[in-house]
């Protein structure tokens, strides 16, 4: 979480029954363009149980708000600390502290999915407070979280490309652990009002810059995998000018000076530790097992495979569709395969029959594996069976867990004087529009936006499309960057 260099204390996790109150299904649910109100009645009982949960244990963040400042420093230089360490035990020969091979990078890719694609999405509730100076910080930093409306900033639109470009997007059947920070995210995301200080707490405990961050970042990149996702992350959560100076900041304005100070601030400390539930960057990187996977992602292709193989094709003296009838018998397939020379474990892939059936000039089963079920089948070949991974050696904290409803049908005012009509085209000027950027869709956005009469209805329209489930559009990059032109008139 935030204290990267002190353990957090274990603690049992709360379990939530597995029915409308699953993580999986208020995630579902709050990811729709506009959550109806039942909607939001459940995700304010779940975060109700979520923040029950965490009152069973202790969290770092100081009882004390005015040490917060030095808390920050002290914590930024800790993690500094331990970064140079791993560096020079890296430098020295050490072997990757947390990932054994591309598939299990790619692997982690894809179980931090959940979270990931709802990154910031936790203050989007303050939006609605754009006149009001003390959000501003906090406005700012789901702003950054949102690129600014630059697509190569966009923090979504940045993880769904990492996540395409390697075959990573069935993250959907993931266990209900991995849907808690993000149900968490998506519940404050529409209760901002009801959680507000849960929902600072939330986030200062979110924008600290963690250990596991910046070493995730060095191997990924050393695999191959471009960084910049989490990179980016890096410098925008910096103590000195980053998300975590804005979210102390944020706290700071906020902070009753006339109401019961101590009650808001352990509100406070409550949605601090809402960042420890649920699935963690540690212990997804932990479960991680080579075989295993592989051997998950050939027993969901069997189910439409078992019938699509011919009876000459025979593997220890059964057809293959017999093999796969049977998702439990597939370890025992694997091992037929090894056994029959159709695969070679620990040498190049190349060499073994099976890989050659899948990738090549003739591969009759060209296009049936994704590039990272390819990458966990590579992986698994090129390991020799006896090569097994040893768990990374990672601290005990929990993991820093990181529509378009087109505008109201406004009816057009016919006869509506020029002048009244300008709001958007003086903060929005024509030139910034790139037409193969912005489709004819967007220009008819920007004319209906530019048909309200003041700017507290421009930021409303604005606001709806800026939503977890919008801004990473096109509608909603360009929503994005008139609203900032217009915050900061």
């Amino acid at each position: 979480m935030s204290n990267l260099a002190h353990a957090s204390p274990s603690h049992d996790h709360v379990s939530v029954p597995r029915h409308k109150y699953a993580s999986k299904n208020i995630y579902q649910l709050l990811s729709k363009d506009a959550p109806d109100n039942a909607d939001r009645d459940l995700a304010r009982k779940y975060l109700a149980q979520q923040l029950a949960a965490t009152r069973t244990y202790a969290g770092d963040l100081p009882a004390d708000d005015n040490v917060l400042a030095e808390w920050i420093s002290r914590n930024t230089e800790a993690v500094g600390h331990a970064y140079r360490e791993y560096l020079a035990e890296r430098k020295n020969g050490a072997p990757r502290r947390y990932f054994s091979n591309k598939s299990h990078a790619l692997y982690f890719l894809k179980s931090v999915a959940p979270s990931k694609l709802v990154d910031g999405s936790w203050l989007y509730g303050l939006l609605q407070r754009w006149d009001d100076p003390d959000f501003y910080e906090l406005i700012r930093i789901y702003l950054e979280e949102l690129g600014d409306g630059v697509p190569e900033k966009n923090h979504v639109v940045l993880y769904k490309k990492l996540l395409a470009t390697h075959g990573c997007g069935q993250w959907e059947n993931l266990s209900d652990e991995h849907f808690v920070q993000g149900a968490i995210q998506l519940s404050l995301a529409y209760d901002a009002g009801h959680f507000l200080p849960e929902l600072i707490g939330y986030n200062l405990g979110y924008e600290q810059l963690p250990l596991h961050l910046l070493i995730t970042a060095f191997e990924l990149n050393e695999l191959g995998i471009d960084p910049y996702y989490f990179t980016l992350h890096v410098t925008v959560d910096s103590a000195g000018t980053g998300h975590a100076q804005k979210a102390l900041q944020g706290l700071q304005r906020l902070m009753p000076r006339v109401g019961d100070k101590r009650a808001f601030y352990r509100r406070v400390m409550d949605g601090y530790k809402l960042n420890d539930l649920g699935a963690s960057t540690t212990s997804v990187i932990t479960s991680f097992d080579l075989e295993t996977e592989l051997i998950g992602i050939l027993a969901a292709k069997s189910v439409v495979g078992k019938n699509m193989h011919s009876d000459y094709c025979r593997v220890a003296g059964r057809t293959v569709n017999d093999w796969l009838s049977v998702p439990e018998q597939i370890p025992d397939f694997l091992q037929s395969l090894e056994s029959a020379g159709w695969i070679k474990r620990g040498e190049d892939v190349e060499n073994s029959r099976f890989w050659r059936l899948i990738q090549g000039e003739r591969a009759e089963m060209f296009g049936v594996f994704s590039a990272y079920e390819q990458q966990v089948l590579r992986d698994w070949i090129a390991a020799p069976r006896e090569n097994a991974f040893v768990p990374p050696r990672v601290a005990t904290h929990r993991a820093k867990q990181r529509s378009l409803g087109i505008l109201g049908q406004h009816s057009a005012r016919q006869h509506r004087p020029a002048e009244t009509r300008g709001i958007i085209r003086h903060a929005f000027p024509r030139d910034d529009l790139d037409d193969q950027e912005f489709g004819s869709d967007l220009r008819l956005l920007e004319a209906r936006i530019a048909m309200f009469d003041n700017k507290e209805e421009a930021m409303q329209a604005l606001t709806a499309l800026m939503s977890p489930a919008a801004h990473h559009t096109s509608a909603g990059l360009m929503a994005t960057r008139v609203f900032i032109r217009l915050l900061d008139r």
